[in-house]
């Protein structure tokens, strides 16, 4: 157990190492990244903003009778039917019927598929759509076109006439964009940065079988290492001599004497 644990402490350590030797490249990769995607999310992508409409399916009934208590089993039914509403309120014949009654919003059937999502809230009777826009204003219009529209346009298609407008966005309403989140986009950059750089380092020293420093011979021929002997360069000898001269020369100097 303790050989185990003393290899798994060297192998960190030299993990430790191969990320210690190229903790400037990791620095500046993750620095580089950074500063790109915060300053692209915060003055190259136009920022988004997103409007909801809600709609309720109700459980269909005929007008002269009321249901004396709420049957569970319908309900579950009617929530298995916003399963279909869902996927007819998305589709191409849907968006062309809001673009034909409302030729004011500026857009064409495809574009209004890319820009509207719908969703159930919370497995209820509550469906919501919500559609995203550069403008908060231009986004509650459309939500609010289309869930009017898909209201109006059930009885025809499903025979049944048990959807409700729950609730319409205000156009008037201030709003902040829901994208682009520089914050969590910068966030992912640095972790990207982070796994990056550091395979980066590991690859590259993979790729060395240089011996560098001490550590290298000994992990390499699995000897201790007794001494090291210094880089020596020509200019450290030049150096060196000009200092002896000028030492013997201030020796002279200090030992000459004048006979009267």
């Amino acid at each position: 157990m303790t050989t185990s644990n003393g290899g798994n402490h060297l192998e960190l350590k030299q993990y430790w190492l191969i990320v210690k030797r190229r903790l400037l490249m990791i620095t500046l990769i993750i620095t580089v990244s950074c500063l790109t995607i915060g300053i692209y999310s915060s003055y190259f992508i136009k920022p988004q903003y997103e409007a909801s409409a809600k709609l309720i399916v109700n459980q269909y009934k005929d007008s002269s009778s009321l249901l004396p208590s709420i049957d569970v089993g319908a309900i579950n039914t009617t929530i298995g039917l916003i399963k279909t509403y869902k996927e007819i309120l998305r589709t191409p014949r849907m968006m062309k019927k809001v673009v034909k009654q409302y030729p004011d919003l500026g857009v064409t059937y495809s574009e209004l598929i890319g820009k509207v999502s719908v969703s159930s809230v919370n497995e209820t009777q509550v469906m919501s759509i919500s559609v995203r826009d550069d403008s908060y204003e231009q986004a509650a219009l459309i939500a609010n076109a289309v869930a009017i529209v898909f209201q109006k346009s059930v009885p025809e298609l499903m025979k049944v006439d048990n959807v409700s407008v729950l609730d319409q966005a205000d156009p008037k309403e201030y709003h902040g964009p829901v994208a682009p989140n520089a914050k969590m986009n910068i966030a992912v950059a640095f972790m990207l940065a982070l796994m990056v750089g550091v395979g980066i380092s590991f690859l590259l020293d993979y790729l060395d079988d240089t011996v560098k420093t001490e550590e290298d011979i000994e992990a390499l021929l699995d000897v201790p290492v007794l001494t090291s002997i210094p880089m020596f360069e020509e200019r450290d000898s030049l150096d060196r001599s000009s200092n002896a001269s000028s030492s013997k020369l201030a020796g002279r100097e200090q030992n000459v004497s004048f006979d009267s």
